[in-house]
């Protein structure tokens, strides 16, 4: 597996996804990494994978030939997962957000490294960034620039977008340069802007949402949900929703005891696991990365 594909956070997922034997989803196939681990893991595992990217089916279509019916691929969504699923499986994994091979892929439009068509779609279908910032009126464009990318400078980096309408990465970029200069630490003016808009074309945070929320219906009791996010407005929706859907106290009255009201998840990990030193000298997507786990309780969804 080359450099660029390391899955983030390997050991963890396989410690709190914990596969000894079963049917484990893969929501985000990509390279395979994670689903490689789980069935090889044990000969009585068997993973269902998706990944609404078109350029990852000649890898399922090697790990078919490989593993035979222990795997099966969907080319989707992976919040439409509970749309395939007839029975409960033993865990989720999710690795959000875009992938190593679309950021090295000058022609999806992901980064800010190589110069392309304005795309950012991970898949073939729907409105491309240059579409948005065609269409939507200023007002809206920077309201995602300031919600998906915390965009301080969101009115005057829609409006000068706006006026001149850019199709390529490039053009974005300088653009956005233009209205805020580089900063003198090395990092970037536009990415914000360019996370903002990958966020908005692909709705990363509705499908997590959607996922999340179908989650207890589809795991079995004792079933693991692992989620790896790689910036704080996905892992804010992650810890929320495991913190609401958790054990909580019942106050009777001030005199008795509290009493532990059950929930649909038990809370694995009581702050997010975040990767070593040494991996992210290895692996540099790994530095952001958070993962949170939690098992399925028997409580009814």
């Amino acid at each position: 597996m080359q450099a660029s594909h390391i899955p983030v956070l390997l050991h963890e997922v396989l410690e709190y996804l914990s596969p000894r034997g079963g049917i484990f989803v893969d929501g985000t196939f990509g390279a395979g990494g994670y689903t490689r681990e789980i069935l090889e893991a044990t000969p009585k595992n068997k993973v269902i994978a998706f990944d609404r990217d078109p350029t990852t089916q000649k890898t399922a279509e090697q790990f078919q030939k490989e593993f035979g019916n222990r795997f099966a691929f969907i080319q989707d969504c992976f919040s439409h997962m509970s749309n395939y699923l007839t029975d409960k499986v033993d865990g989720i994994v999710l690795d959000i957000g875009v992938s190593s091979m679309q950021i090295d892929t000058p022609e999806r439009g992901f980064s800010l490294r190589f110069n392309g068509p304005l795309d950012m779609r991970m898949s073939d279908e729907g409105l491309t960034a240059a579409d948005l910032i065609k269409t939507l009126p200023e007002n809206q464009l920077a309201n995602i620039l300031y919600k998906y990318g915390e965009e301080r400078q969101s009115r005057k980096i829609a409006h000068a977008l706006k006026q001149h309408l850019p199709t390529t990465t490039g053009e974005m970029a300088e653009i956005i340069h233009h209205v805020m200069p580089r900063p003198t630490d090395g990092s970037d003016s536009a990415t914000r802007s360019f996370q903002a808009l990958r966020i908005a074309v692909n709705d990363e945070l509705g499908e997590l949402e959607r996922t999340l929320d179908a989650a207890p219906r589809l795991l079995k009791t004792d079933g693991r949900l692992v989620v790896v996010s790689f910036h704080s407005l996905e892992d804010r929706i992650v810890k929320d929703f495991f913190v609401g859907h958790s054990a909580k106290a019942v106050h009777h009255n001030k005199y008795a005891k509290n009493e532990q009201e059950q929930g649909l998840f038990c809370i694995l990990t009581k702050k997010p696991i975040q990767a070593s030193d040494q991996e992210t000298i290895q692996n540099p997507r790994a530095h952001s990365a958070k993962l949170r786990a939690a098992k399925r309780t028997g409580v009814p969804a």
